[in-house]
């Protein structure tokens, strides 16, 4: 508790409430990101049609402002407070009453927090910096893909680009091992995905995983990868083996592997280097 007290509290709570603020604006993209490539797949797929495409709202992170998809009220600027204006209207829509899903505060608490204990973790500096990117990014991934099975090009390959970027100065690791590590990343779940094909006739990830990795891969060098494709994939059994046996989650629904990928992920940036020594110790 000692060395708790004795870290730099003001950027600690900066960082929280940073994230928070974050957390709040990662609830649209959650929700808008997808909406936004699904209307990009279907004016390509008018275009190559030779149609024109459908006359719609304009879409994007931005606009149009916030609203209820209940009634249409739009959401002003106290009622848009990170988690406090959800515990003030209890939940529900000032305008119809409607509830309004608990995991909007979910994500901003979540946010914050992790904000915070990277903030707490390294410190003031470039690490927690970089930190603070991965944990977002983590975080609008993983509902992504649990709402839609999608891990967005528009994340993950940005991601991937910064992690490079970041350990051009050796942040995290070398720039060889993040290098390294993208590559190792994505051709490891690449190779496993074509394996799984020819002996079974069926995909079993999706494209988005193979790049996640990659990203994971090119933050945290290659020698982290061995421990985030062990966690992902015990976490992942687990819980699908207790979909199946306790919810009656058929064989044959998939079940999106990028919540556990990024979950690993947080871990190795935590406590990756620590887990390692132990298990090198304990052999």
């Amino acid at each position: 508790m000692t060395e708790l007290f004795s870290l730099p509290q003001p950027f600690t709570v900066l960082c929280a409430l940073i994230g928070l603020i974050v957390g709040s604006f990662l609830n649209v993209v959650i929700h808008r990101l997808p909406k936004m490539m699904e209307r990009g797949w279907r004016a390509q797929c008018a275009e190559l049609r030779g149609e024109e495409a459908a006359k719609e709202e304009p879409l994007n992170l931005l606009l149009p402002p916030s609203r209820c998809p209940s009634c249409g009220h739009a959401i002003g600027a106290l009622e848009n407070i990170p988690v406090l204006s959800w515990l003030l209207l209890r939940g529900r829509c000032r305008g119809c009453g409607q509830a309004i899903s608990a995991r909007y505060p979910l994500v901003e608490v979540l946010a914050g927090l992790s904000s915070a204990y990277a903030a707490w973790h390294f410190g003031p500096g470039w690490q927690a910096i970089g930190a603070l990117v991965f944990l977002w990014a983590m975080i609008a991934l993983t509902f992504i893909d649990l709402d839609t099975q999608l891990l967005p090009d528009d994340i993950t390959q940005p991601l991937l680009w910064l992690g490079l970027v970041f350990n051009l100065q050796g942040h995290f690791v070398p720039l060889e091992s993040a290098v390294i590590g993208a590559i190792a990343g994505y051709l490891s779940l690449w190779l496993v995905y074509w394996g799984f094909k020819l002996a079974t006739g069926k995909e079993g990830m999706g494209f988005g995983d193979f790049k996640l990795l990659a990203a994971i891969g090119a933050w945290l060098g290659w020698q982290m990868l061995p421990l985030t494709i062990l966690f992902s994939s015990v976490v992942g059994a687990v819980v699908g083996i207790a979909l199946m046996l306790f919810a009656r989650h058929g064989r044959d629904v998939p079940i999106p592997f990028g919540p556990y990928l990024a979950g690993a992920g947080v871990l190795a940036l935590f406590w990756g280097e620590e887990v390692s020594r132990a298990y090198l110790g304990m052999l």
